[in-house]
């Protein structure tokens, strides 16, 4: 994760100037809020507020966002509510038991929430801190806890539907405009990456990492457009765009190699290459409108200077051929998505990049997602104690209320920035809810009245959600607000109580970023290290994939590992930056794609070729960090490019491929302005 900046609350405030869009958003979630709150007063549920604060944990400025999550967090909320039913009765008399029992339970839903990248992940987070929100308040009258778990159900399932409803009746917004310009967006930053490529700008490399970043959050926006009423012509075309934007990426990067390498050869790039490079730039430039200009192989060859001239020209135009069919492929299937009636797949190209199944596997760091999972059962069991062993009778809802925010931060890769924001809102938050609690709530005569008391917090909160940054805070202050100012209990004249309840629950919700701050220090760089060795032991496995699934698996997840790592390569100040893994990795599967329809005579060289790299990879776990090839690699490739080329027939990616693989293991370039030398990522 980027190193962020330290950032005063006023910093904060300064930078959330709100749009019309977001002013949209906060008074749809406000007003679908104090539905639910009113829904929930009028049937005389226990806990009105968690109606009111449901709805900001599911609204969403898309409404098939909201949706998905909506139902989702139903799913989970019966799940835990239906457990806490099973559990108490049976470790009523075992408190400790009875915790442990919780914990363990946190700990696996939290870390099968952790494995999820799609909506699917809300049902075991609700799961997760549900258990504890019915269980421990129900320790005190085990008999009453199924009419504890049906109340709070409700509650929740009311906060729910009033979220969908309003967000579906009023100015709805819908997924697939939002992941058409989303794509065309990204897009257009990848064509201008391109465009720097072709030109030489010496920044050519510097966006790089945005776009490794904003494609994961394509996938969440094709995950929402289930949920959305839109045809299913747009869901095909975006699972297709996907696709063809995974293949892009390495693509570019291994082009910015070869016309690298050919820049600082000493014939230079040759005339009609550099036609080439200027006639697809102007392709670029012009929106990719009209066929794709086609380089001309006949015209390079006779320009080469020199057989390793010829071939990073072969590899040159080979991938300027398919970086077109991609880009042409990518135009028309985001062009395909949006309002428009259900329409078949546009006609793709047969390019080998283009054509690559891309989907399969994800990259899942199972030793991190367990320490975050353990880390917060564990921090869930400690408060537990706490509560036990202080014979503190009113202990348990300030427990349930810091497991939430516990489970919450374990979803967080760097805790510190966060927890700091955190402690700051939170106290802000605590001194607006003590105000309305003492001096506005005991004057709201009606509902009515209230709910325009209310509006002032909330509607902040509301701004909150629609910022990235924030909307963690924006979730935990939602429950925070509502559960400090008690508006169950407006009419409560004992605010003395009540105001030790919410000083309570605010020194419990400050219990989770203190302990995450205590049990996770290393923030970022520790994920950064076991995501570049988690490369290297992948590639180490070069030669002993077994087939054409485990390769598609392979690359699928290499670009996932690859998405992972942008975000936190601020903590890592030096050490390979994941791209030149992300070229062996592609152009191992590029070879590995063509070795069926090789001769023996060519094949040979190529396994070769694979187990050299493999060998490579595996000397880099053994040692830590970065290790020179062994001198035998670049014979082997040279041998293996002229078998290759001396076959009928163009074989121009395997060439490629081997081409790509010289430049970035023997070339002296540098990859994305930070020499791969491995440094920061020794043990």
């Amino acid at each position: 994760m980027m190193r962020p900046q330290t950032r005063t609350l006023k910093s904060e405030l300064m930078a959330m100037r709100p749009n019309a869009r977001q002013w949209l958003f906060s008074l749809k979630a406000f007003l679908a809020a104090m539905l639910a709150l009113y829904i929930a007063l009028a049937l005389g549920l226990p806990r009105p507020y968690w109606a009111m604060a449901t709805v900001y944990f599911v609204s969403h400025r898309l409404t098939g966002a909201t949706r998905s999550k909506a139902a989702y967090r139903v799913a989970g909320t019966v799940l835990g509510a239906a457990t806490a039913v099973a559990t108490v009765p049976l470790l009523i008399n075992m408190p400790i038991v009875l915790m442990g029992a919780i914990s363990l339970w946190i700990v696996a839903l939290v870390y099968l929430s952790l494995l999820q990248r799609s909506p699917r992940a809300y049902v075991f987070l609700l799961a997760a801190y549900t258990l504890p929100i019915v269980a421990l308040p129900a320790v005190d009258q085990p008999a009453q806890i199924f009419d504890l778990a049906v109340a709070r159900i409700e509650e929740i399932v009311i906060g729910i539907v009033c979220a969908g409803l309003v967000g579906s009746i009023i100015l709805p917004a819908k997924v697939a405009p939002a992941l058409r310009a989303r794509a065309a967006s990204w897009l257009a930053d990848a064509a201008a990456w391109a465009d720097d490529i072709l030109c030489a700008n010496p920044r050519a490399d510097a966006g790089r990492h945005r776009l490794a970043a904003d494609i994961l959050a394509l996938d969440q926006l094709i995950a929402q457009l289930l949920y959305d009423t839109e045809s299913a012509g747009s869901l095909r075309h975006a699972r297709a765009l996907r696709a063809r934007m995974t293949t892009l990426m390495p693509l570019l990067s291994a082009l910015s190699a070869v016309l690298q390498a050919l820049r600082t050869h000493p014939a230079g790039v040759p005339v009609p290459l550099a036609q080439a490079l200027s006639a697809l730039s102007q392709w670029l430039r012009g929106g990719l409108a009209g066929s794709p200009p086609q380089a001309d192989r006949h015209a390079l060859a006779s320009a080469a200077a020199d057989s390793w001239h010829a071939q990073l020209l072969t590899a040159a135009s080979s991938q300027l051929t398919q970086l077109a069919a991609v880009c042409g492929d990518c135009a028309a299937l985001q062009h395909g998505i949006g309002d428009r009636p259900d329409q078949p797949l546009p006609k793709l190209s047969d390019s080998p990049a283009a054509t690559m199944p891309s989907r399969g596997a994800l990259h899942h760091d199972h030793g991190m997602l367990l320490f975050g999972a353990a880390s917060t059962g564990l921090a869930v069991f400690c408060a537990g104690l706490l509560w036990i062993f202080s014979g503190w009778t009113d202990g348990a809802g300030p427990v349930a209320v810091s497991s939430i925010a516990c489970c919450f931060f374990a979803t967080i890769d760097e805790p510190r920035p966060v927890a700091r924001s955190f402690l700051r809102w939170s106290a802000v938050c605590f001194v607006v809810a003590s105000f309305y609690l003492f001096l506005v709530v005991p004057h709201a005569q009606n509902f009515e009245t209230l709910a325009g008391m209310l509006a002032v917090p909330y509607l902040g909160i509301g701004m909150l959600i629609t910022r990235p940054g924030f909307n963690l805070i924006a979730m935990l202050l939602s429950v925070n607000t509502a559960s400090f100012a008690n508006i169950q209990s407006v009419y409560d004249a004992n605010f003395l109580g009540t105001f030790n309840g919410s000083l309570a629950n605010a020194a419990a919700m400050l219990f989770a970023p203190l302990w995450a701050l205590a049990t996770r220090p290393f923030g970022a760089s520790v994920a950064a290290r076991r995501l570049i060795r988690a490369s290297w032991q992948d590639l180490a496995g070069a030669a002993a994939w077994p087939g054409a699934d485990h390769d598609a698996k392979l690359g699928a997840r290499m670009l996932d590992r690859l998405g992972q790592l942008v975000p936190r390569l601020g903590a890592v100040r030096a050490g390979p930056d994941g791209f030149s893994e992300l070229h062996v990795g592609f152009c191992a599967l590029a070879l590995r794609r063509a070795l069926p329809s090789l001769p023996t005579v060519a094949r040979r060289p190529v396994r070769r070729v694979l187990a050299l790299v493999a060998r490579h990879y595996r000397a880099r776990l053994r040692s830590g960090h970065a290790a020179a090839p062994s001198p035998e690699l670049p014979a082997c490739i040279d041998l293996a490019i002229a078998q290759i080329a001396a076959l009928p027939g163009h074989r121009d990616e395997a060439i490629a491929a081997l081409v790509v693989l010289r430049v970035t293991l023997h070339e002296p370039h540098v990859l994305g302005g930070v020499p791969d030398t491995g440094a920061g990522v020794e043990h």
